[in-house]
């Protein structure tokens, strides 16, 4: 991983764009810059046909995300948290579930508070062995999540599991939560974990981009989360049988067909619909 001042680092290689959440002394908790910055990041990316992939990951291999800093929530006033510091949240976690590329959280170590907020927006979750996750908030800060970030956890751990960590505050580990399917992946080491997120990643550089695309939206009108902003790449505009139509219309269709019919691996085109 690169080395860097910057709280949160970018590299791109290819179509795969790596983010590291940079704060590894603090265990990667939240600043409002590094907000800034990621929804930022994340709207830019709204646009760029070119990226395939997008990996999250926390610096120094002991914590995914640790929350907030909470030296920020010195002084702040109900109107504050309301106005100001839950919808700069909630403006990065909806831009990353909106996201046309496939997002994929590597977590090592704790992943609680706002980083499991980030982990259950992303598409995909991995994880090393030793991970933790969880919502300790009513043990420690006496805050409370927003029903969207509620609801995400819900999609991703169950309801019953969403209600044993709120409730008890106590944190679920990594084969429970594979056992569960919020994790996809178990990896033992950072070294496998590294070799996980590639093979991942080369897979996902392989697929349609528009394929990718109609099923995260389709996905989130299922699920009913394009209701709470996370749209999964466009907004319920375009009628069922319309993208039906488009996607079968479609350059990469004409070429995954092509390449079935030859017995060649297809080389999709950087396609995406207009959904909204």
């Amino acid at each position: 991983m690169p080395e860097s001042t910057a709280e949160i680092v970018v590299t791109r290689v290819g179509a795969r764009l790596d983010v590291l959440l940079n704060r590894p002394s603090r265990h990667n908790s939240f600043t409002p810059g590094m907000y800034a910055k990621l929804t930022e990041l994340f709207t830019g990316l709204a646009d760029d046909e070119e990226v395939r992939a997008v990996v999250l990951r926390g610096a120094g291999g002991a914590a995914f995300a640790a929350g907030n800093d909470i030296s920020g929530f010195v002084g702040m006033s109900g109107h504050d948290a309301t106005t100001h510091y839950e919808d700069m949240v909630a403006s990065m976690l909806r831009a990353l579930a909106a996201l046309p590329q496939v997002s994929v959280a590597a977590v090592e170590g704790i992943c609680v508070g706002g980083g499991l907020a980030v982990a259950t927006h992303c598409d995909v979750r991995i994880a090393t062995t030793d991970a933790r996750f969880g919502y300790p908030i009513a043990r420690t800060l006496g805050n409370a999540l927003s029903q969207e970030v509620t609801l995400r956890c819900v999609h991703v751990f169950g309801e019953s599991m969403t209600r044993h960590m709120l409730l008890t505050s106590r944190l679920v580990d990594a084969r429970r939560a594979y056992e569960l399917g919020a994790v996809a992946e178990l990896a033992s080491s950072a070294a496998e974990l590294d070799a996980q997120l590639d093979e991942l990643v080369a897979g996902i550089e392989r697929a349609a981009p528009m394929t990718v695309q109609v099923t995260k939206h389709q996905l989130a009108a299922i699920t009913g989360l394009d209701a709470l902003g996370g749209r999964g790449g466009g907004s319920a505009d375009l009628a069922e049988a319309d993208l039906m139509r488009a996607v079968y219309d479609s350059a990469g269709f004409r070429e995954g067909v092509r390449a079935f019919l030859a017995k060649e691996r297809p080389a999709f085109p950087s396609q995406r619909l207009e959904l909204s």
